[in-house]
């Protein structure tokens, strides 16, 4: 079996992609352990599948597989996943930025401190403040917060990590950044190391502020995946209940001054009110209802179990004395 798989997903990096196969060459033959590279072209409109393929041709360690269409980060990293074949896998990005060399002492860590995931920290940052570095370092801070997973920087793509860990998790979105904190549900040990960050030499970053928008939306999914996947009930039938109970006092009120005084209570904005938190309450619990049907029948259909297993550790059978008669 293969020691590492190094997963790189790419999208019009033709200038870099010499450069990076002679620094992953570089970092990595010293190190003296068998290793693959995986790129994943997502997409490419330039030449980077011809470089790639020539690549490949002259050193068989590299393999290519190539999107028809830009399909995301995401979708390229959980291809490489499904095709990596080393005991550890490590992720970077294609544009020079992540330096390859840190990926032996990365790896060195988690067999050292018996890890799970080691992700790499660009503390010295080499981008762009307004537009690079403070979405990202707001982004970390509200991940952090609300993950319970506190890392300096989730948006690195230089990690390592065990191929039982991530090759099966599922991954939609923009939620390639969040595997630590999606893997964390396993109960793993996770720990970062400062990388080395460099400047962009070639092409054009495909990120921006907009993404931060994407980023949010998705961190409300993997919060509810984290805290309620097994027991959505908890968090629809709380609010629910939370709207029932002020709906149903407005309610009796309303029906006491009716009953008891005769006022007229049919053009009272407080009714309306009433009604309405009655019935969002309502629905709310109904939705936390078939929302743990739901959640029952994705578990039970997969054979998924609610828990992880580590490791087992128990006394072997002990073996029959000689001469004696098997027992009935």
């Amino acid at each position: 079996m293969l020691e590492l798989s190094v997963i790189i997903p790419i999208k019009n990096e033709s200038p870099n992609l010499e450069a990076l196969h002679l620094e992953v060459t570089a970092a990595l033959d010293p190190w003296g352990r068998s290793y693959e590279v995986i790129v994943v072209d997502d997409g490419s409109t330039d030449d980077s599948f011809t470089v790639l393929s020539r690549i490949q041709a002259a050193d068989p360690r590299w393999r290519v597989i190539r999107f028809r269409r830009n399909f995301g980060q995401t979708a390229a990293f959980s291809a490489g996943f499904a095709h990596a074949r080393g005991r550890f896998i490590a992720t970077s990005d294609g544009d020079l930025q992540n330096d390859p060399k840190d990926i032996p002492a990365m790896v060195a860590r988690l067999e050292k401190d018996d890890l799970d995931i080691v992700c790499g920290w660009r503390k010295d940052r080499k981008d762009a403040f307004l537009s690079r570095l403070l979405p990202s370092m707001l982004a970390n801070r509200l991940i952090s917060w609300a993950t319970g997973v506190r890392l300096h920087d989730y948006g690195c793509s230089l990690k390592v990590f065990r191929a039982e860990v991530v090759k099966p998790l599922k991954l939609y979105g923009e939620m390639h950044r969040f595997i630590p904190a999606i893997a964390s549900e396993q109960g793993v040990q996770i720990a970062e190391v400062v990388v080395n960050h460099r400047a962009r030499l070639h092409g054009t970053s495909k990120y921006g502020i907009s993404r931060t928008i994407r980023v949010v939306l998705d961190l409300l999914t993997v919060k509810f995946l984290l805290s309620y996947s097994t027991r959505p009930v908890q968090i629809f039938g709380l609010i629910g209940l939370s709207m029932l109970a002020p709906g149903g006092l407005i309610l009796t009120y309303l029906a006491m001054v009716k009953v008891f005084d005769g006022q007229s209570i049919g053009n009272r904005p407080l009714l309306m009110l009433g009604i309405l938190l009655v019935f969002t309450g309502v629905q709310l619990v109904t939705l936390g209802l078939l929302a743990e049907l739901q959640a029952r029948t994705y578990h039970e259909s997969q054979n998924k179990p609610t828990y992880v297993i580590r490791e087992i550790r128990e006394a072997s059978a002990r073996p029959e004395p000689a001469g004696a008669l098997p027992t009935t």
